[in-house]
């Protein structure tokens, strides 16, 4: 994977537990942050199905490099935990990875002073970010419900510390999911209408879901159905993995690409640093560059 950007150095802290009565097991998250700096934006970051607080490295070392401090908790779904479809856990864990991210954020002074880092750290400046089940963990925190079975959207998820995110393949609406996908994940029925907190969605203009009938283009739905403002970075070529987010050499990854995974890591580091009003610079420049890039990756905003 490529180098750090600018040599930074970044150091991870794990694992430090957060207050989560009733989960049945402790919720444990990692923090990785640079090793210099003050006034540090803070990305919670949920993880995709099966991962926990280990994945997702070339993503997270990048951020915390580029200045972020990341927190990443294991949810209940992690492979190491053996929750598996079957098990009567598994129809609620939506609402538990909810309730992580909602644990994270009401105790974030605790964690990050468990890290060393609070008094680092710029507190008014919180985003969250998610891969595919996370990215739909990440979109209840920034304001989507989710429709029940007579399609009435459920209780508002949100969290009034975050000020904008990104949606790393988040799925959209749940009028083509496959029959067990409707059976299995009863969930995955997002309403994006209320998701008004600024956010970024990424969809790989390749990635084929096995659990809806419609094509890559069901990933882009969280931009076009949620009011503004969003923006939509669409990488042509990517498939679910999106060049290997969760890792080198992982054996989900179907379109390995060390390229691609830090042109996502760094779109994503440019937008928060622009929705957080931190600076437009490196989004600017971005959206400039974008049209150089051949039709390999576009953005869209609204």
């Amino acid at each position: 994977m490529s180098s750090l950007p600018f040599g930074q150095q970044i150091v991870s802290v794990k694992p430090i537990p957060v207050p989560a009565p009733g989960r049945g097991i402790d919720l444990q998250v990692k923090v990785t942050a640079p090793r210099s700096g003050q006034n540090l934006p803070v990305i919670v970051f949920s993880h995709g199905n099966a991962w926990s607080l280990d994945g997702y490295e070339p993503l997270v070392d990048r951020w915390a490099a580029a200045g972020f401090v990341v927190v990443q908790p294991t949810h209940l779904d992690s492979r190491r935990n053996a929750i598996g479809w079957d098990d009567p856990r598994f129809a609620t864990i939506w609402r538990v990875r909810i309730a992580d991210l909602h644990a994270i954020l009401d105790n974030l002074g605790d964690i990050l002073a468990q890290a060393g880092l609070e008094s680092r750290v710029d507190h008014e400046r919180t985003a969250v970010v998610g891969h595919s089940w996370g990215a739909q963990t990440a979109g209840a925190i920034l304001g989507a419900r989710v429709f029940d079975a007579d399609g009435v959207p459920g209780e508002d998820f949100s969290h009034s510390a975050v000020s904008a995110g990104a949606l790393i393949a988040a799925t959209g609406t749940g009028d083509t999911l496959t029959p067990f996908a409707a059976e299995n994940l009863p969930f995955m029925k997002p309403d994006f209408s209320t998701m008004a907190t600024p956010a970024l969605v990424i969809a790989g203009g390749k990635d084929q879901s096995q659990l809806s009938t419609r094509g890559p283009e069901w990933f882009t739905d969280a931009f076009h159905l949620s009011p503004a403002s969003k923006s939509l970075l669409t990488i042509a070529e990517a498939e679910h993995t999106m060049g290997g987010i969760a890792g080198e050499r992982v054996a989900e990854t179907s379109d390995e690409d060390p390229a691609r995974v830090v042109l996502l890591a760094d779109a994503i580091s440019a937008y928060l640093r622009a929705a957080l009003g931190i600076d437009h610079v490196e989004w600017t420049a971005l959206g400039s560059t974008a049209e150089d890039g051949e039709g390999t990756w576009s953005i869209a905003s609204k």
